[in-house]
């Protein structure tokens, strides 16, 4: 967990749900002069970070869609859930515990997540090209 994150008042994370092929991610995200930002912790370059220039979460959410693609190119991301704040779990110690806090993910699991497309809306969508399927494969450490 980020310093940043441990301090701040209202620590919350976002879930961005994808196709069963792809991973998940977790965002957290914060909110400077009435603008949403983003930072998470992730090995592609493209997943890492999100100024705080976003009107509402969900025009945060799209600035990630485009960087959410398989190696054939299809669009992945599906749906987003609205931030949960991280302080209804103080009572169970999840900053300092030693213990798994897994239950923080089934709770994002649980909450209503909003769809970013429909069935026939992500037929119709342009595929990421060569240079972008290359661009998103760089990584800042290779898997062993």
């Amino acid at each position: 967990m980020s310093p940043r994150m441990v301090m701040a008042r209202n620590p919350l994370l976002l879930d961005l749900k994808t196709v069963k092929k792809d991973d998940y991610h977790v965002v957290a995200v914060f909110k400077r002069h009435s603008l949403w930002g983003a930072i998470s912790k992730t090995n592609h370059a493209v997943l890492r970070y999100r100024e705080p220039l976003y009107r509402n979460i969900h025009e945060l959410v799209m600035s990630y869609f485009h960087e959410y693609f398989m190696n054939d190119g299809k669009k992945t991301l599906k749906e987003y859930s609205r931030p949960i704040n991280l302080a209804r779990f103080i009572k169970r110690n999840w900053t300092i515990t030693e213990d798994d806090v897994w239950y923080i993910s089934d709770y994002l699991d649980q909450v209503p997540h909003y769809k970013i497309l429909n069935c026939s809306n992500a037929a119709t969508l342009r595929r990421a090209d060569p240079i972008e399927i290359r661009a998103g494969k760089l990584v800042r450490e290779r898997r062993p």
